[in-house]
């Protein structure tokens, strides 16, 4: 449950350039930006060696592109190079200090990494800027920061300001939801939950900590039809078979 919201903002990248060979009328500066949408995309469908390929001629182009810096970033620590990831996350948010999106990319690096008081900070200092989009994800990835130091106050204390800012931001309602429950608050756990169930997606997650809300309220009737779900829907994941079978 313990999730961060990794946004990264591609909005800054040329659009409509598609070529990155020696044609005159692409600068160095627009085949770089061509190239970094080249390695986010290679890097969802998980081609990671094409996705380095790309970010790194993105760099050979344009090294002060902070939209390459970060995506190498993403990539370098998806495949564990943590120092690798921390000097290009670093390096993006110097070159761009006022974007948003780079800070809650440095921010959620952090957090993973362990370093939670400054992971927060990044965090409050994304979601304060005035031109950000998206706030309660920064607010929100706040909040499951604070969860892993554990400080169980601060932490609801972001959720909720990413619901006010967004009332249905469904990660913050589930995270809430989670968090409740571990601070044993059922009845606010499974009213979190209803929220989120109006807004967002069942996932194995959400219906085993439905049944796990449930089972812990005495509804065991209901507890059991989340337990059906998520058989049905995930029946190889390993919250279908934590709830056992009748």
């Amino acid at each position: 449950m313990l999730r961060i919201v990794l946004l990264l903002a591609l909005g800054v990248l040329a659009a409509g350039c598609s070529s990155t060979g020696r044609d005159s009328r692409v600068s160095d500066k627009e085949a770089a930006r061509f190239n970094v949408q080249l390695g986010m995309s290679y890097m969802q469908r998980g081609d990671l060696e094409g996705a380095r390929e790309k970010l790194e001629r993105a760099l050979q182009q344009d090294a002060s592109l902070p939209a390459a810096h970060a995506a190498l970033g993403i990539l370098y620590e998806r495949v564990g190079d943590s120092r690798r990831a921390q000097e290009h996350l670093q390096r993006a948010t110097r070159l761009a200090p006022d974007d948003p999106n780079m800070l809650n990319n440095y921010g959620g690096f952090l957090c993973r990494k362990g370093e939670y008081r400054e992971g927060i900070r990044h965090f409050e200092l994304a979601a304060a800027n005035a031109y950000y989009r998206t706030p309660e994800a920064a607010l929100t990835n706040a909040g499951v920061c604070a969860r892993r130091i554990p400080d169980f106050e601060a932490a609801e204390d972001y959720l909720r300001r990413a619901l006010d800012v967004n009332r249905n931001y469904a990660e913050a309602l589930l995270q809430l939801a989670d968090l409740s429950f571990e601070r044993d608050r059922v009845l606010q756990a499974r009213a979190f939950l209803q929220r989120y169930e109006a807004v967002g997606p069942a996932t194995a997650d959400t219906l085993a900590l439905g049944y796990r809300i449930e089972t812990a309220a005495g509804n065991s009737q209901v507890a059991q039809e989340y337990a059906v779900r998520l058989r049905k829907d995930f029946p190889d994941s390993r919250e279908a078979r934590s709830t056992g079978r009748e």
